[in-house]
C-alpha cells in the first residue's frame, strides 16, 4: 500500500482527561494568555483552547485520567515562553525545566517547562522546524511494551499519510510535512488516557485508515461516519496498543485556515 502524504500538520486536536477538568482549565487559563492564546469555548463536556486543537475533559470511570504525557505548545517568541514558564510558576504550579536553550534538540531550540495538575509535562517551544501554524508542536508517551506501540504507529502512518522519520529500538516517531510530530518511546511508567486526533483530507481517507488497522487487529473504538460536532465532521477511532483513543478527521474543508 502506498501512503499519500497530506498537506496538513499531524495533530488535528489532543484531548486531556483530567482528575478535576476545572484545576486544568486554570492551568491553561493561566499559562495560555502568556503565549497569546486562551480559552476558545467552554461547554458541558470539554474544554477547549487555542484553535480547537486542546480540550480538557472530564475523567470518569471509563475515561480515565491522562498521565505521563509530554505536550509541546508552538510559542510566537522566546520571550513568550519565558512569561509561559514565569505566570505557571507564580500561580504556583510546578517547573519541569526552566527556560533555556535545549541544544540537545536542535541548535535553535528554546524550551520551558511545566507540570499540569495531573503531573503531565507541558512546554512551550520555538525552533526551526516548528508548525508555521497551530498550537500543538509535539507530544511524547511512553509506552511499557515498545514492539506492539512501535507496530502500530507504523500502520497509522501509512493508513494516514505520515511519514516514519525515527525507527529505533526503543524510539519511534511520526512527522507530516507541515509540522509537527509525534514520538513514542519506553518508560517503567507508561502514558494512559491521551486522545490523539489527526486531520484526513476526505472520508475516503477516513474509512480506508480504519479498514486498515481494525484488519490488523487494533480494536476499533468508533465506526467510521458523521460525529454531532459539526455537520461537516466525519471521523472514526482505534484504541493503540496502550489504551489511547487515536482519530482520523475530516472536517469537509471548513477549517482550511487553520492549516
Amino acid at each position: 500500500m502506498q501512503s499519500v502524504v497530506y498537506a496538513r500538520p499531524v495533530f488535528d486536536h489532543v484531548s486531556f482527561r483530567a482528575t478535576d477538568r476545572a484545576a486544568t482549565e486554570r492551568f491553561y487559563d493561566t499559562v495560555l494568555p502568556a503565549m497569546g492564546e486562551e480559552r476558545a469555548h467552554r461547554g458541558e463536556a470539554s474544554t477547549l483552547f487555542g484553535n480547537f486543537e486542546l480540550s480538557v475533559w472530564q475523567a470518569a470511570d471509563d475515561r480515565p485520567v491522562t498521565r505521563g504525557v509530554h505536550i509541546g505548545l508552538c510559542a510566537p517568541s522566546n520571550a513568550a515562553i519565558d512569561a509561559f514558564w514565569q505566570a505557571g510558576v507564580d500561580a504556583g504550579y510546578r517547573s519541569d525545566g526552566e527556560p533555556g536553550p535545549r541544544p540537545e534538540y536542535a541548535d535553535d531550540y528554546y524550551g520551558a517547562f511545566l507540570l499540569d495538575p495531573d503531573g503531565n509535562s507541558v512546554e512551550a517551544v520555538r525552533h526551526a522546524n516548528m508548525r508555521e501554524r497551530g498550537l500543538i508542536d509535539h507530544v511524547w508517551l511512553r509506552a511499557a511494551e515498545i514492539e506492539p506501540s512501535k507496530r502500530y504507529w507504523r500502520a497509522f502512518a501509512e493508513a494516514a499519510g505520515l511519514g516514519v522519520t525515527a525507527d529505533e529500538p526503543e524510539l519511534i516517531r511520526v512527522r507530516a510535512p507541515r509540522g509537527g510530530s509525534l514520538t513514542v518511546t519506553t518508560g517503567s511508567r507508561a502514558s494512559s488516557g491521551l486522545h490523539i486526533a489527526v486531520p484526513a483530507d476526505s472520508p475516503a481517507a477516513v474509512d480506508a485508515w480504519h479498514a486498515s488497522l481494525t484488519a490488523a487487529g487494533h480494536p476499533s473504538e468508533g465506526r467510521p461516519g458523521p460525529r454531532d460536532y459539526h455537520p461537516s465532521y466525519y471521523g472514526a477511532f482505534v484504541l493503540d496498543p496502550s489504551g489511547h483513543n487515536t482519530e482520523l478527521v475530516d472536517h469537509g474543508g471548513i477549517l482550511g485556515p487553520r492549516w
